[in-house]
Parts: structure tokens; C-alpha cells; sequence
């Protein structure tokens, strides 16, 4: 199989590296995370006039690419540890409004008695005419404090955790009824619990069929896709971080390099990082084929990304001492990155038992 990139792949590649470099290092990157937006607004704008936010995007659709791509700069962004919600918004969301950056979706769809089950939802959508009436509580919803409607899960009927019955709803953040509360995270991210009291949307504010947990399922796999590749990003400025630190300390008169046991140790992040990237390569590929290869790749990626993601995070932060979770040195800001990182949409043992279950057909 060739896994050579086209030359507009590196171009898009080589420009979203030079805009990490440019407008994205560690130390704006930290003052920006511990403002009170926690995120650049005209940033935002940025992505969209240098289209990045169509990346995601067939031409069909208006854009300029799809899955690849997205893995492309979701890598990228990953090194620079963006804080926008490009995931949230263009890879979850898809929607109309998103390519010239006049929307931003928060994804609410995790419940706090649910924890990855997507369809164990309390969170209710009541007919009433011809449209719907909302209530329900939603957790960690990524992306909340900055954005401008809320893609909602909900149920539509069935039993809390029945595999019928699970809606797809847009929901305007500034609909009445909606209510959040803002918090930063501890990867220096946002994220909002948003709470819906009798919110009445109309028909058009559901999405598919008001049955669409197929099509939750599917959303959530290219958004471990993405983040597999934004991880890839993280550990390879870890690995690098962590080697050239390695040649400057000096331990008993000679550099730590030296020391056989941190190379074996360095060896051995370095193999975490490539096995991660063959895997985020093949969840990428496998994103189009039917729903259960489909939903195999994520989990089997997820799982590899999470043990890589917790290698590499660790020994980075033990190889460079004390300093690796100081809040001054850019290690520490991986590390809780790719914490997080493996907790979203599944940690690895939720993975592992969903693989097998797949597997067994």
C-alpha cells in the first residue's frame, strides 16, 4: 500500500507547521490557556480565511479534502497543542456555517451516569407539534465556552439505554432553556456541563431520523481518527523534546544520552510513537468501510494511541526529573494533553471490550 502523501497534502502539511511555528508557540499557547476566553477567537477566523477549516470537506461538500487531511493537520495541531475547537467543530459537527468559521459546535453528548456508552442517555427530546422539547444534563462538553450551538444526543424513545431511539439535535447555545456552566480543563482546553430546560427546538433541529446511533457511532469513530493523529503530533514532540534534553543533562561529568538504560527507554518511546502513527494511518484508510471494520479501527487505534500516548508521556516526564510537570517547560502541557487525550471516547480497557465484542460478531 502507498502511504506517500500528495504534493498538496505536504503543501497543507508544510503551511499549518508554519503557522504552528509562527503564530502557535509554547509560550502564546500558555498565556492564551490561562486567559479568561482560553482561546483566540481571531485565530479562529485565521483557519477559516486560510481554509483550513474546509480541510475535512469534499469538494462536493465545498472543501478540499477528507480524512486524510484531517489526519494531516490534526498531527500538526496536535504539536502545537491548539485550543480551538477544530475537532469539536469541523470533524464531529460537518455542517453548513463551518467552513467560513461562522459557527463553532461544542459535541454534547456524554452524560455523567453514561461514561462512554453513547446511547445510556437520561437527557430526553419530547415531541410537541412539529418540533421537540429538550431536557437533560450534559458533562464535559468539549468546546462549550466558546461555541455557538451544541450538537445534542438525546432520546427520542426507548428505554435509557436501548439501542432505538437515540436523536441527533442542533441546538442553539443561546436558545431558551439552555444553560451552561464553564470550566477549563486540565489539559488547558474548555469544556461546559450544559444543561436543557423545556428547550424547544423545531423539526429542522433534528438531524437524521430521531434513530441515529448508528450515525453517533460513526461521528465518534472519525473523531478518535482525528485524535489519534493529533496524538501522533504530541508524542513526536515529546520524543524529541525528551532526546534533546537528554544530550544536555549531565550526570556524573557525561551527558545522560549515554546512559544505555535511557537509551533502551528512549528506544522504546521512540517504537511506541511509530507503532501510533501505523495505527492512526490505518484507522484513516479504514474510516469508509462498513460499520463494524469501521468501528474495529477506532477501537484497535484507540487502544494502541492510549498505551503509546501513556509510555511516551511518562518516561518524557521521569527523563527530564522534576522540571518535566513544571508549568514553565512544554512537556508537562503534553503530558496532560495525551492524558486527556486517552480518555476521550473510550479509555483503553473500554476499547479492548469493544474490540472483542466486535470481533465476536
Amino acid at each position: 500500500m502507498d502511504f506517500n502523501f500528495t504534493s498538496e497534502q505536504d503543501q497543507l502539511r508544510d503551511m499549518v507547521a508554519r503557522l504552528m511555528r509562527e503564530q502557535y508557540d509554547f509560550d502564546t499557547r500558555r498565556k492564551i490557556a490561562s486567559s479568561e476566553p482560553g482561546w483566540r477567537p481571531e485565530m479562529w477566523s485565521q483557519f477559516a480565511e486560510l481554509g483550513l477549516l474546509a480541510a475535512p470537506f469534499t469538494e462536493e461538500e465545498g472543501g478540499f479534502g477528507g480524512p486524510i487531511e484531517t489526519m494531516i493537520m490534526m498531527e500538526e495541531f496536535g504539536k502545537g497543542l491548539v485550543i480551538e475547537p477544530f475537532l469539536q467543530t469541523a470533524v464531529i459537527a460537518f455542517l453548513q456555517g463551518i467552513i467560513g468559521g461562522e459557527k463553532i459546535f461544542g459535541f454534547a453528548y456524554a452524560e455523567p451516569q453514561g461514561r462512554y456508552n453513547l446511547n445510556d442517555l437520561a437527557t430526553t427530546a419530547k415531541k410537541d407539534g412539529d418540533g421537540y422539547v429538550l431536557n437533560g444534563h450534559k458533562a464535559v462538553a468539549h468546546g462549550g465556552p466558546m461555541a455557538t450551538h451544541f450538537i445534542v444526543t438525546a432520546r427520542t424513545g426507548g428505554d435509557q439505554r436501548d439501542d432505538k431511539g437515540v436523536g441527533v439535535f442542533i441546538v442553539a447555545k443561546d436558545a431558551k432553556g439552555v444553560t451552561t456552566r464553564d470550566y477549563p480543563t486540565v489539559d488547558g482546553q474548555r469544556a461546559s456541563e450544559v444543561y436543557f430546560e423545556n428547550v424547544s427546538v423545531g423539526a429542522d433541529a433534528l438531524i437524521g431520523s430521531g434513530d441515529d446511533l448508528a450515525l453517533v457511532e460513526k461521528v465518534v469513530d472519525e473523531a478518535i481518527a482525528a485524535l489519534c493523529a493529533e496524538a501522533v503530533g504530541c508524542m513526536k514532540v515529546l520524543n524529541e523534546a525528551t532526546v534533546d534534553y537528554s544530550k544536555q543533562r549531565k550526570q556524573f561529568g557525561v551527558p545522560i544520552a549515554s546512559f544505555q538504560v535511557l537509551q533502551h527507554r528512549m528506544v522504546d518511546m521512540f517504537m511506541a510513537a511509530e507503532q501510533a502513527v501505523s495505527m492512526a494511518y490505518m484507522v484513516t484508510l479504514k474510516l469508509g468501510e462498513d460499520d463494524v471494520e469501521r468501528a474495529k479501527a477506532a477501537s484497535a487505534a484507540k487502544v494502541q494511541t492510549g498505551k503509546a500516548g501513556k509510555l511516551i508521556s511518562q518516561d518524557a516526564v521521569q527523563i527530564h526529573g522534576g522540571m518535566g510537570m513544571t508549568d514553565e517547560l512544554n512537556v508537562g502541557h503534553y503530558f496532560k494533553r495525551l492524558t486527556m487525550i486517552g480518555q476521550q471516547f473510550g479509555d483503553v480497557d473500554f476499547h479492548l471490550k469493544r474490540y472483542a465484542k466486535l470481533s465476536a460478531g
